[in-house]
């Protein structure tokens, strides 16, 4: 199979039906495809009960191959994760990690509660994130993994943990669903408890295939407009490293294959939306983006994701507006930051008018008005 019909088979038989059973977490289910094929791990953030760890076992559960998931505690070990050192080596002398049904050996590993990671466990995992391969002592072995899926309900709080997490290359949030979708989301989840997931015959060793192919797809078209993306998200205040910005290619690509393309588009431009490490980044994020998109006009061949139908989160935006309201309330402000608070308040009033609700709409945008009076003073 070429890896755009590897790509059709991974929408209809995965993602497509998982979309059916999980009301109002397509974002989030396109995600999990997109660094499923590009070989990126992926961030899930959310409280408690909103469905994050079921998305990822359904996932695991309609494809074929191995897959690992772990509940990380304050006090896990690495040979939890990893595996104990071999019993029969040990007797000859021999340090060797026996990895049968352990992280090793998985091509999907899901880690809950990710950032409980101790010390014992975080350079080895930190390892695994990044360059795929684990090492203890003298042993080292390349890792099965196309995928890791990190969830947390919090942002990691020190030094330490946030390393752990930049090895995620997206992040995305798992909220509750509105309430006026509830009843969609009872139904769904009923159904879900009464039909178990229709494995595909798809297996994760064709999606290796295609992660091998990924850089042949060619990005001539985009590079340009993303390459002055990352330069204004850099002038907001938003850090992105070399780094990041090459690894994005790989999800760039893997938005175009799984849309059935071969070449990319200014919309698969859209997965930057989700390199956030703040939430007050979200909405600044989503306006540098969707100016970059707009470049170029829709077409139904972009993902469905590149152009969101809900209109602006007025929550994020209220948190990016009150964030700006406590630098200025912070007093002195030098002249380069004031340009930078000006530059993100811009581009927030500019998300103002589509927020659908009426009455949030008028208060954010009364609010930014204020805040133009503050920093014009």
């Amino acid at each position: 199979m070429t890896p755009v019909e590897v790509c059709t088979r991974l929408v209809t038989e995965v993602l497509d039906p998982m979309k059916r059973a999980f009301i109002g977490k397509d974002e989030i289910i396109d995600l999990l495809g997109i660094c499923l094929v590009a070989g990126e791990n992926l961030f899930i953030l959310g409280p408690p009960g909103t469905a994050k760890s079921a998305l990822v076992h359904q996932l695991a559960a309609r494809l074929e191959g191995q897959t690992f998931d772990y509940l990380l505690t304050r006090f896990t070990e690495p040979s939890e994760l990893f595996g104990p050192f071999d019993i029969r080596r040990l007797r000859d002398g021999e340090l060797q990690t026996n990895t049968e049904g352990m992280l090793p050996e998985a091509s999907l590993v899901f880690l809950d509660e990710l950032l409980n990671a101790n010390s014992a466990i975080l350079n080895s995992l930190l390892v695994a994130l990044n360059e795929r391969i684990f090492r203890r002592g003298k042993e080292t072995r390349p890792l099965a993994a196309l995928l890791f899926v990190g969830a947390s309900n919090h942002l990691p709080e020190d030094d330490a943990l946030h390393a752990l997490f930049d090895r995620f290359l997206l992040r995305v949030h798992c909220d509750n669903i509105p309430d006026e979708h509830l009843p969609e989301v009872l139904r769904a989840g009923w159904d879900l408890l009464a039909t178990p997931p229709t494995r595909s015959s798809l297996h994760f060793d064709a999606l290796r295939t295609i992660q091998s192919a990924l850089t042949r797809i060619p990005l001539e078209a985009v590079r340009t407009p993303f390459a002055e993306l990352i330069t204004r998200i850099r002038r907001s205040g938003i850090q992105v490293s070399d780094r990041r910005a090459v690894k994005l290619q790989r999800v760039i690509a893997a938005s175009a294959l799984l849309s059935g393309r071969t070449e990319a588009r200014h919309s698969d431009l859209w997965v930057v939306r989700h390199i956030w490490e703040t939430e007050d980044q979200r909405e600044v994020l989503a306006s540098l983006v969707a100016q970059v998109v707009a470049q170029q006009p829709a077409d139904a061949a972009d993902h469905p994701r590149a152009h969101p139908s809900d209109g602006p989160d007025p929550e994020a935006l209220a948190r990016d507006v009150e964030t700006i309201a406590d630098a200025l309330a912070a007093g002195d402000i030098a002249d380069h930051e004031r340009s930078r608070l000006r530059d993100r308040l811009g581009l927030l009033e500019g998300r103002c008018p589509w927020v659908k609700d009426a009455a949030r709409r008028e208060w954010l945008l009364q609010r930014t008005a204020q805040l133009w009076s503050r920093l014009k003073s």
